[in-house]
């Protein structure tokens, strides 16, 4: 049965589920505690769950709830989704507040390097999220956008929103172009969707990276899907459900310390895609053994190479925060005016900085 006051949280038993599954009515901004029944014996945890907490809650949050550590069995904090069940465990969850169904506008600094009607053209830092999301509902570049543009937002889909094309990785500095009109959103989606293949877009990043390619020029052709973890990307085989396809040409533009053998090497590469996955260069480049410098996600294998390297650049290494990954050059076809538009961001000062100390190997 059921035990409810407004001091404890809920408590459903297996096969038990009735009205007011949490406090206020809602599957969120509440606390509850669930009991397995005998039928939930070998289940997953995040499969049991997502099942009990009804329709409102997909599995991917609760898998999201799982790892934020907002899930208990048996008062113990778990963070493996795929934790068998057994009956008589009882399950709490402490569940989030519910965010706003619609971004909102917040004055964030923008650097623009152009706008009109259509569109904008902006430098995006390091450190911002180009769109709301689990655990970064406030202060994305959507945000920004929002109270930027203003009422010179006039709709994507019915809603006044900026129109996200493209992406840069929370930690990804450089150039983006947004479409301010469902005009401007369309075309600039197909120019990405069909990267430049049949149209004029190109798209080219600058990566320091770990070692010194054996090819002064090369190409990446590996298909990229979910790694073992769900979370980040991996290259995985061609055959596989969620096999894409994803190209990476590369350039090598500098190398360091190639003269001598006391040091750890480096390089300075331009990337260029002909498609875009999530993370791609990030992947190609660490599955060609030569991850991008301070990548947290794919280069941890090499995090050690930086004792391999002399003071300061070595501490300069070890404390930069962030994966040394930058849109340099964004090249598109205006929707309206059909004019070919071609800008270019400079290097952030802290990944020119560790540039620079590269190039004294």
């Amino acid at each position: 049965m059921s035990a409810h006051n407004e001091e404890a949280p809920i408590l459903i038993e297996d096969g038990l589920i009735g009205d007011g599954l949490m406090e206020g009515g809602s599957p969120d901004g509440g606390s509850i505690v669930l009991e397995a029944g005998p039928d939930a014996a070998d289940q997953r945890l995040d499969q049991w769950l997502a099942g009990k907490l009804g329709p409102d809650m997909s599995r991917s949050r609760v898998q999201m709830l799982i790892r934020q550590g907002a899930v208990k069995v048996g008062g113990q904090p778990v963070n493996e989704t795929k934790r068998k069940m057994a009956a008589g465990d009882r399950v709490s969850v402490d569940m989030p507040e519910p965010e706003p169904a619609e971004p909102q506008g917040e004055n964030i600094p923008l650097d623009v390097f152009y706008e009109d009607n259509e569109l904008i053209v902006i430098n995006k830092p390091p450190g911002l999220v180009v769109h709301p999301g689990a655990g970064n509902w406030t202060g994305t570049l959507v945000n920004a956008l929002i109270h930027h543009c203003g009422d010179s937002l006039s709709g994507i889909g019915g809603v006044r929103r900026p129109g996200i094309v493209h992406r840069l990785d929370k930690e990804t500095s450089g150039v983006m172009v947004v479409a301010k009109t469902d005009r401007a959103h369309k075309s600039l989606s197909e120019a990405f969707a069909d990267h430049g293949l049949t149209g004029d877009l190109k798209r080219a990043y600058l990566a320091l990276v770990w070692g010194i390619p054996m090819r002064p020029t090369g190409t990446v052709d590996e298909p990229l899907g979910r790694a073992a973890d769900r979370v980040r990307r991996a290259v995985v085989p061609e055959g596989r459900d969620d096999a894409r396809h994803a190209i990476t040409h590369f350039t090598v533009i500098e190398r360091f310390g190639e003269q001598q053998k006391e040091f750890a090497t480096a390089s300075l590469v331009e990337c260029r895609l002909e498609t875009g996955r999530t993370h791609q260069i990030r992947v190609h480049m660490a599955h060609i053994g030569h991850p991008v410098i301070g990548d947290p996600d794919y280069g941890q294998a090499f995090r050690t190479k930086a004792n391999r390297l002399p003071e300061p650049l070595k501490g300069r290494v070890k404390a930069f925060p962030r994966q040394a990954l930058h849109a340099r050059l964004l090249e598109f076809r205006h929707p309206t005016t059909h004019l070919t538009m071609s800008f270019e961001a400079p290097v952030p000062r802290d990944m020119e900085a560790l540039v620079d100390g590269f190039r004294k190997l």
